[in-house]
């Protein structure tokens, strides 16, 4: 078996205990943090530059 498909209780092949992985041992889904303002901001600049570039192309193609 891989480490994946190991049962969570079960000590891996070299001894040690399995990882805990955070709100395995609760059963809770683990979500990823949300991004970073900056991060966010990047993306939506980026959205808006590839619309106005789609825009102004469509403008000049007409």
């Amino acid at each position: 078996m891989t480490e994946r498909e190991r049962p969570s209780g079960e000590p891996s092949p070299d001894g040690s205990a399995p990882p805990l992985l955070p709100g395995a041992e609760t059963g809770q889904p683990r979500y990823e943090p949300p991004p970073s303002v900056g991060k966010l901001l990047v993306w939506v600049l980026l959205f808006v530059l590839a619309a106005v570039v789609v825009v102004l192309g469509g403008v000049y193609l007409t």
